[in-house]
């Protein structure tokens, strides 16, 4: 059985472009942990996991994260 790796990729890609659009990053990224996707496909979600982002933007996120959790 032979696997297009192109089209693998592009599902994958389709499928955290949802997940990025409905889902707060920080769970993103925690799914990927779980799924031990991060090291794999996390190049190719970078830029839109953190697009329009600033160091002083994720740190607010992440202190109200904190205060939330």
């Amino acid at each position: 059985m032979k696997i297009n790796l192109h089209d693998d990729r592009q599902i994958i890609e389709e499928v955290f472009n949802v997940l990025i659009e409905h889902i707060d990053t920080s769970k993103v990224v925690r799914f990927m942990e779980i799924c031990n996707l991060s090291n794999q496909n996390y190049s190719l979600l970078k830029e839109k996991l953190f697009q329009g982002e600033t160091v002083d933007s994720l740190y607010e996120k992440i202190k109200a994260s904190e205060i939330d959790g």
